[in-house]
């Protein structure tokens, strides 16, 4: 499971859940999005933006980096694409924030010197995760976060925990939809070698019901992938390979094999919608 691009899609669907975080959330937190920008000249991209509305009274703007493995680099890149991205928009925003969510302080660069000014200053919170406590006594959003780093075991206890308390808690019906839509995208993510069935049995909930299982199939039919694999003469979309090309068709179907056991689909429903077996399913998957 990658769980930096958990908590992307977590911040993509509930941008709010991301300033349950900030020590001092703007006033018009609930109406932030979440965005990935980029920079020219030099072009890359800063994948974790969240951006103000347009008629919020400060324009604050905040970067996120989340981070899971160690990497020495790490304050280097994030403060050289910040600065980098309000150079070259000078005019948009009043002040800036810098959000970093570690799994653990071990992941923290060896060397920080260089930056003490900027990781010491009001401006910079860095977070991790192993030390926000017990997932039962947080807020919704944190206890969500923390789910990326419990084990196996602990993740289904914690799972079914959260689910019942989105239930139970005052919380609008779209958000609760949205946080159990997330819950079980990490909890597909983590069990990617479990049925469908045994999903739902762990978790208590019908995926058919949420988005990440909705999102698969309906990617499935928009590329025509059903059809075109049934007919064995076509992969679907714009790309659509040609009868003759089998090796560039199995290759294509292989690309696709992680992006809808991460939408929830088990190995099974991916081996038979993209004829496959079982185990090339599960090589693509690794």
């Amino acid at each position: 499971m990658r769980r930096d691009a958990i908590f992307y899609t977590i911040f993509k669907r509930v941008p709010g859940l991301f300033f349950e975080l900030v020590e001092q959330p703007p006033g018009e937190a609930s109406s932030y999005r979440f965005e990935s920008v980029e920079v020219k000249e030099p072009t890359f991209r800063i994948d974790g933006v969240f951006l103000p509305p347009p008629n919020a009274t400060s324009q604050i703007i905040f970067f996120a980096e989340v981070q899971f493995q160690k990497d020495e680099l790490l304050y280097h890149r994030f403060f050289s694409e910040s600065m980098l991205y309000m150079y070259r928009n000078p005019s948009l925003y009043d002040d800036w924030y810098g959000v970093i969510i570690l799994q653990s302080r071990s992941l923290e660069p060896e060397k920080t010197t260089i930056h003490r000014s900027l990781l010491n200053s009001s401006q910079v919170q860095r977070i991790y995760l192993d030390e926000l406590g017990s997932p039962d006594e947080q807020k919704v959003g944190i206890s969500l976060m923390q789910l990326t780093i419990a084990s196996e075991n602990q993740m289904v206890v914690q799972a079914k925990r959260l689910i019942e308390r989105v239930q139970q808690e005052q919380i609008t019906v779209l958000a609760k939809k949205e946080i159990i839509d997330v819950i079980t995208t990490i909890a597909v993510s983590k069990f990617a070698n479990l049925s469908r069935e045994e999903v739902e049995a762990m978790l208590g909930v019908k995926l058919e019901e949420t988005r990440v299982y909705q999102e698969a199939k309906q990617e499935g039919r928009e590329e025509g992938l059903e059809q075109g694999i049934e007919q064995g003469i076509q992969l679907g979309r714009e790309q659509g390979l040609q009868q003759g090309l089998q090796q560039g068709l199995q290759q294509a179907r292989l690309e696709l094999v992680p992006q809808f056991l991460a939408r929830g689909m088990s190995m099974e429903e991916v081996a038979q919608l993209l004829n496959l077996t079982i185990e090339q399913v599960r090589l693509a998957s690794e």
